[in-house]
């Protein structure tokens, strides 16, 4: 201890500020000599010319090799102005849902439930337009993709709950109600998010999308469907799970090429009664999923 001390010593009283060999006057920490000065410790392979505080906080002084950032296109591709205004046209589309969306809330808060509704129903209008331009027009991009989540989740999973809400106000508890529309914005951004990062099936839909969820809960709105509150809130529940559900749902392409014959009941049905019949294929709709699921596990 008291050899390691002296050797403290020695270090502190080191003379600073050699430069190229000489010593300048006045730069002397300590002019006292110690008389273990001259003694070398062989512990050590170089002697201590000086030592330097380094404060972990200051940049290093040398250069960082570091890559040149690189800014990455909105647009992939030929960047011509027909491009770019093709782009923008798609882009305002998604955004015209988005804006949509907020209008749809803004309405619901003052107590306009129906217009908030029909303004949902035309945020699914805009956000099917949009993805069908990009398609026609040959500018789909990664940046429009997440354009698109994140307009879907303005417009279905945060305003859809809210006109619901609204909708439901002195029909239930307002808990039950808050419970419920809480359910569907959470499940929305679990059923946006898994889709993104999921593989694409060209035939159907892993758990009922978004955009037919909030669909569905507009035209609830908008029609003023006839059942109790309780139901209501039951069948808004069953709704958020099955948008995060793992049944297969046919997409609306499929749903098309369907032959003529089927689409004839529920058109006349839709002239005789259009809630029954609406809440008909909503109800078949939903256990198309668990239905076809049945079906694959059993021929796998």
């Amino acid at each position: 201890m008291r050899r390691s001390g002296t050797f403290a010593r020695q270090v502190l009283l080191v003379r600073v500020g050699r430069r190229d060999g000489d010593l300048r006057t006045g730069t002397d920490v300590s002019l006292v000599e110690h008389p273990y000065a001259d003694r070398r410790y062989r512990r050590y392979d170089a002697e201590i010319e000086a030592i330097v505080p380094v404060s972990p906080a200051l940049a290093p002084a040398g250069p960082l090799d570091e890559p040149a950032a690189m800014s990455i296109p909105l647009l992939p591709g030929e960047r011509t102005m027909t491009r770019r205004m093709k782009f923008a046209l798609v882009n305002a589309c998604t955004l015209a849902s988005l804006m949509l969306g907020m209008l749809a809330i803004f309405l619901a808060m003052q107590g306009e439930v129906r217009m908030a509704a029909l303004c949902l129903i035309a945020c699914v209008a805009f956000d099917g337009l949009d993805g069908a331009l990009a398609r026609k027009l040959n500018v789909a991009s990664p940046f429009g993709a997440q354009m698109d989540s994140l307009a879907d989740m303005c417009s279905f999973g945060l305003a859809a709950p809210v006109v619901v809400y609204a909708s439901l106000a002195g029909t239930v508890p307002p808990a039950a109600a808050a419970v419920a529309c809480a359910l569907v914005a959470a499940c929305a951004a679990i059923r946006l998010a898994r889709f993104n990062v999921s593989p694409k099936d060209g035939r159907f839909f892993c758990g009922v999308p978004t955009t037919m969820a909030a669909a569905v809960l507009a035209l609830t709105v908008a029609i003023e469907l006839p059942v109790s509150g309780k139901v209501l809130l039951g069948g808004v529940a069953l709704l958020a799970f099955a948008m995060v559900s793992s049944f297969p749902y046919a997409k609306l392409a499929r749903l098309v090429k369907l032959p003529p014959w089927v689409w004839l009941a529920p058109v006349v049905g839709a002239l005789v009664d259009i809630r029954l019949t609406f809440a008909l294929i909503v109800v078949g709709y939903l256990l198309s999923g668990p239905v076809l699921w049945l079906r694959q596990r059993r021929t796998v």
